[in-house]
């Protein structure tokens, strides 16, 4: 034990560089008694002129993003900052595994990096901690902390602090995280038990680059698709590990199309609270200050706490990442407060290519959809021989913004939450004691955040008079939750909006397109009214760069179809076409299909009893697009006037392509017999004009031979013309003929052609008869391959 009362094991010692920061905070080591390593490695005490303190109220050892559990071998940001207007001028940080004493190397867990030299350095007796490497007063620090590999278990970060040369701070409350490492597969889903709505926003930053990702990376055509979720019920899956691929999944895993995956998830009607939608990135990284990371929001309520979504990353066989069954409810009845998770890469498997641009190679059988891992084939980018963790491609941060309706969490949920439920019993329940008198309340204080973020804000009075000594006198501070400056001119009572975020990208990559930029609501209005104000903005955008041959063109949109209600809140939809596809063959990465909310007439409050929705009936068509319906009835005549509602829906619905059967041209006419004496043929031909499409009859014979016989040859003369003659030998007596010509070309390059060759009379007896001493020709077919 040391002279302060704390075994070694529990107290990091944080040593500065020099002899004279030594002295100035008068600091004392001494030697571990735990016979460690010689050189003090990680195990000398801290002592200093009084008791340490807990970090609780002015310094807090924060990684971004606020996560629960960390993804092996992911980066994280580790800041260690100081509430103002309280300073710090050492610290020491470390990573240890649970339980562990930290005497030896393997006690400690992932890697620090430095990010600022200047302000940090990795101590010199401690390798794995990190230092000051000046000792001065600052409020902050930061370094990058990359997690150990699967199989870690959890991990507590550390940090002491010293402020002046008598007081220091550690490891205690704020300065400690605990983080376990996040099981992937882990999904259990329990009966929501939270009251109202929650908004949330969802939040998607690829970080798939040729800087983190180098092998193979595909240069020229890497992007995002667009990403398609939502937020549903338990009875809904969108996707799982160890489930199979629907044909939503499907063509959005090889096709980068997410419009099958919206149709089967507005198919799930009440299973369904909203849609969740973002638009494709292309190239899959630039920078934040170049374009803002995509984002969308959504509502989950007591049955509908699920939130799903996939994105692809292309080219690929079928490889995505997302978010699979993510609940939002907590056990405490509330609701979650932020989710932040790296992901990886996983197979649909639908497509056994190993490569970013493996040819198409479909899984036969369907396999199940499996996380990728540094194992799976040499040729994958993702190979590591040593089986180490895949750096994540992409993070996602699910943030709420807003609830609505009665909460009923048993536990507030965060430190904010906390602020405001005291702020709002103070005023409700004013139980300052009459024998304390106060001065008025000062004026609200500026809001602690400067930037459009929740912050909270102070006023104060004074206690001028204490007529009972013995009586406490409470409540001289006030404070109230409150947004920074700069979200909108809107009345606070409205809606305050964040900032318009950076233009995005135009929507094409050549030419004529638009291109539009967001912003979301930061507060609500205290009445729960809906907020009017634009969300999004529009404009046209020019790109003066030649149409590439991965380019495609598309018509303009077209009008909007009917909505999708009567009454009230309904969906409309409108399309487009795509005009000219890619001249390289890939997929047009245009969107197609655009739905947003139409809102008709109030529904009028009309009673009226209707029987459930029939099943939809077969489509109109056997093959193509087509249309099909829906009906239900009333159960009873409506006493006070027309029945609103519905009895008939309409919608959309696609079969198969029709089939289409191969065309050819008529038959040729037949040719010359090949042979001028004894047996021979003679063929005629035709052509393919149309290939069989989409399962259509196959093409038939494109050539036809028969027999021919034009009289019987001389003895000793054969029935071959083909059969090599003298020159001056004829066939017929009195005859002398050339040799063969060599074949011409094929009349056709494919579906079928002919070739000719002649055989010319050089000489003519006297004696010889006309008829039998004349020019000879021959046919042949060539190239009768389908076009």
């Amino acid at each position: 034990m040391t002279a302060t009362g704390l075994h070694p094991r529990f107290v990091l010692l944080l040593c500065f560089i020099s002899t004279a920061a030594c002295n100035t905070f008068a600091f004392t080591e001494e030697p571990s008694d735990r016979g460690g390593r010689a050189d003090g490695y990680c195990s000398r005490v801290l002592r200093a002129q009084s008791n340490r303190k807990e970090g609780n109220s002015e310094f807090r050892l924060r990684v971004e993003g606020d996560p629960e559990s960390y993804h092996p071998g992911s980066t994280y940001r580790v800041t260690v900052t100081a509430a103002s207007p309280s300073y710090f001028r050492g610290f020491t940080l470390i990573a240890m595994k649970d339980g562990a004493e930290g005497d030896k190397d393997e006690d400690y867990a992932g890697n620090f990096q430095i990010i600022d030299e200047e302000e940090t350095q990795f101590m010199t007796n401690c390798p794995p901690a990190v230092t000051e490497s000046t000792p001065r007063r600052r409020t902050s620090i930061q370094v990058f902390w990359t997690a150990p590999p699967s199989g870690s278990g959890c991990v507590f970060l550390k940090a002491s602090i010293v402020q002046k040369r008598i007081i220091y701070f550690q490891d205690e409350g704020l300065l400690t995280k605990k983080l376990c490492e996040k099981d992937t597969t882990d999904k259990p889903l329990l009966d929501c038990c939270a009251c109202g709505t929650a908004k949330y926003r969802v939040t998607f930053y690829g970080n798939w680059s040729e800087k983190i990702h180098p092998k193979d990376y595909p240069r020229r055509a890497n992007h995002w698709s667009a990403i398609i979720g939502a937020s549903h019920s338990k009875n809904y899956v969108l996707w799982e590990y160890g489930g199979f691929a629907s044909e939503g999944v499907k063509q959005v895993a090889e096709l980068g199309s997410p419009v099958k995956m919206e149709e089967e998830i507005r198919q799930k009607g009440d299973e369904v609270l909203t849609v969740i939608k973002m638009k494709a990135q292309w190239p899959a990284w630039q920078p934040l200050n170049v374009r803002a990371a995509p984002s969308a929001e959504f509502s989950v309520d007591r049955t509908r706490h699920l939130m799903s979504f996939l994105t692809m990353l292309g080219p690929s066989p079928d490889w995505n990442v997302g978010l699979s069954a993510e609940d939002l409810c907590t056990k405490e009845c509330g609701w979650v407060q932020k989710v932040v998770q790296d992901l990886i890469p996983w197979d649909a498997g639908t497509d056994s290519g190993v490569s970013y641009e493996s040819p198409n190679k479909p899984s036969v059988p369907q396999e199940k959809i499996r996380p990728l891992t540094s194992l799976d084939h040499p040729q994958s980018p993702f190979y590591d021989p040593e089986g180490g963790a895949i750096t994540p491609v992409a993070r996602v941060m699910v943030e709420r913004i807003a609830r609505k309706g009665e909460q009923c969490n048993i536990v507030p949920d965060n430190v904010d939450d906390i602020v405001a439920d005291i702020a709002q019993e103070e005023k409700e329940e004013d139980d300052t004691p009459e024998t304390c008198i106060y001065s008025n309340w000062s004026p609200w204080s500026a809001c602690s955040s400067a930037t459009c973020e929740k912050g909270k804000r102070m006023r104060q009075r004074m206690l001028k008079a204490q007529l009972d000594l013995s009586v406490p006198c409470p409540h001289t501070q006030d404070f109230e939750p409150c947004m920074g400056p700069g979200c909108s001119d809107e009345d606070a009572s409205t809606c305050m909006m964040s900032e318009w975020i950076t233009w995005a990208p135009c929507s094409v990559s050549c030419g004529a397109g638009t291109r539009s930029r967001e912003r979301y609501v930061k507060q609500f209005p205290d009445d729960g009214s809906i907020c009017t104000l634009p969300t999004e903005e529009t404009e046209n955008c020019v790109v003066n760069e030649e149409c590439s041959p991965s380019s495609c063109l598309v018509t303009e949109w077209g009008e909007w179809d009917v909505c999708s209600a009567t009454c009230g809140l309904g969906m409309k939809r409108r399309e487009r076409m795509v005009k000219m596809p890619p001249a390289d063959g890939s997929i047009c990465g245009a969107e197609v299909l655009e739905v947003e909310k139409c809102m008709m007439p109030e529904c009028h409050t009309i009673p009226c009893l209707l029987t459930p929705w029939s099943d939809w009936s077969d489509c109109s068509v056997t093959c193509g697009k087509g249309l099909r319906t829906r009906q239900r009835m009333l159960k009873s005549p409506v006493e006070l006037g027309e029945c609103t509602e519905e009895l008939e829906q309409v919608e959309k619905c696609m079969l198969p392509e029709c089939p289409i059967d191969c065309v050819m041209t008529e038959w040729s006419e037949w040719s010359e017999c090949n042979k001028s004496c004894g047996k021979g043929h003679t063929i005629r031909t035709r052509m393919v004009m149309l290939e069989p499409q989409f399962g259509g009859d196959p093409c038939p014979e494109a050539i036809q031979r028969k027999k021919c016989k034009i009289r019987k040859c001389n003895r000793g003369q054969g029935n071959s013309d083909e059969k090599k003659r003298p020159e001056g030998n004829s066939e017929h007596p009195g005859c002398r003929m050339r040799p063969w010509s060599s074949w011409t070309e094929c009349t056709k390059i494919c579906g079928g052609g002919i070739q000719e060759r002649l055989m010319t009379v050089k000489q003519k007896i006297k004696t010889a008869q006309l008829s039998s001493c004349k020019d000879r020709k021959e046919i042949r077919a060539c190239n009768v391959h389908p076009c």
